[in-house]
Order: C-alpha cells, then structure tokens, then sequence
C-alpha cells in the first residue's frame, strides 16, 4: 500500500511457468475519481518491472519531504530572482544614430532634415508592417525633395528589380484538341 491508500499486487497469470514474469497492478480507492490517482514514480518502477522490490513506507514518506523541499528552495529561488533588478526596466539612454537620436523607449528616431527642422519617424519597433512604413517614409523623402527645389530621387527599391523571373506572368492555358486515332 502506498500513501495515497492505493493497494499493488503481484500475481502469477494461469498457466504461466514458475520462471515467467510475474504480473503487477495497482487498485485504486473505490471512492477517488479515476482523473485524481496519482502512483509515485518508485510505484511506477515497480509496476513496470524496472524495480525488484516495492518502495518502503519510509522511503516513500522520504520522498514526499524530499518533494515538499524542492517546493520551498524553488519558491526561495524565485523570490532572489524577482529581487534582482532587470536590464529590461532599467531607463535606457538615448543612443546616436546616424542622422538622428532614439528615444528612451527606443520607438522613434529623428531621420534626415535637421537643418530645415524637419523629423521623420525611422525606427517603428515592431508595431507596424515594415512595407508600410518604408512606402510612408520614401513617400515623405519625395516630397521633402520636391520642396526643397531638386527633382524626386529614384525609387531605389525598383532599381533592385532585375530578375528574369520578377516581370514573368503565365500564359493563358489553351487545351489540345481531341487526337484522333
């Protein structure tokens, strides 16, 4: 009998010779739901054949302590690692970038115009599409180009364009006729 007041036995099958293996199984407690029982893993050995004799009664009250121990060095472990300070909540310094500074929250970034007062958001962290915000901000180059009097500088995203297979298109599909024999 184990600490949870399931019962193991061990039993030869009919007909089985003296040297075969014997049989072992556990019964649960008529009353505790079949999802609630619960067999230590010195149980399960012993079930499985791996282990040759059934855990002692001290052993297995052993084993719960040595569990209940584990509990409390692990909640310890978890309050010393909660007290330490994070690098993650530290306040970050503003870092240089070229043509511009990031913030402390490291989301934005003055880009470009700095003579002409004029800040374009760089760096968008993760929150958006980074499609979207390259088209926004080669728009916003456009016309910056365009007010200060030269003409709009080429998209350099479609001089990057050049693979045989980038203009390809399928042909429309056009069935053979019937051969006939």
């Amino acid at each position: 009998m184990d600490l949870h007041g399931n019962t193991f036995w061990e039993f030869s099958p009919p007909g089985a010779a003296a040297t075969d293996r014997r049989r072992r199984i556990v019964q649960y407690p008529a009353k505790v739901h079949h999802a609630d029982v619960t067999v230590s893993p010195a149980w399960h050995q012993w079930l499985r054949n791996t282990r040759a004799e059934p855990p002692s009664i001290e052993e297995q009250r052993a084993d719960v302590v040595r569990q209940e121990r584990m509990k409390v060095l692990a909640a310890e472990a978890d309050a010393r690692w909660a007290a330490k300070p994070r690098v993650m909540d530290a306040p970050r310094p503003k870092q240089e970038i070229v043509g511009g500074t990031v913030g402390a929250e490291g989301t934005e970034g003055a880009v470009g115009g700095r003579e002409s007062g004029e800040v374009e958001v760089g760096v968008t962290g993760g929150r958006g599409d980074a499609t979207e915000g390259r088209g926004e901000t080669w728009q916003r180059m456009k016309q910056r180009a365009e007010r200060e009097g030269g003409k709009p500088v080429d998209d350099p995203w479609k001089r990057s364009r050049g693979g045989p297979s980038e203009e390809w298109q399928p042909e429309e599909w056009q069935p053979k006729g019937k051969k006939s024999p």
